[in-house]
């Protein structure tokens, strides 16, 4: 079977939107937003009679959303290295304090 350049153009087209929204989103406002586009695309070609559009969006959405969860770990993950590195912080400085205070008392005379 031959196929037209006119059906690949059309091909094209139809899947240009499931490439652009592949693009790693910044954050989870960004993949809601990118999750709501894709189901309102579904629910277009649905309502069209488009299956197999509808399937590679669903496609789409599958993986978006397998991306978006593995997000929110790395997201928590860099909150706790923040949270450890301010309490290593306060105890470097609580130290040096605790340091100050004995360099003091022995050199007290008794």
């Amino acid at each position: 079977m031959r196929m037209t350049p006119c059906f690949l153009a059309v091909a094209l087209i139809l899947a240009l939107p499931v490439f652009a929204q592949s693009a790693e989103p910044a954050d989870a406002a960004a993949c809601h937003a990118e999750e709501a586009a894709l189901e309102r695309d579904m629910e277009l070609a649905r309502s069209r009679g488009q299956m197999l559009r509808r399937r590679q969006l669903a496609e789409a959405l599958s993986a978006l959303q397998a991306r978006c969860r593995t997000m929110a770990p790395a997201t928590s993950r860099e909150a706790r290295i923040e949270k450890l590195e301010q309490e290593i912080r306060t105890l470097r400085l609580e130290l040096e304090r605790a340091e100050e205070q004995l360099r003091s008392l022995k050199t007290e005379s008794p």
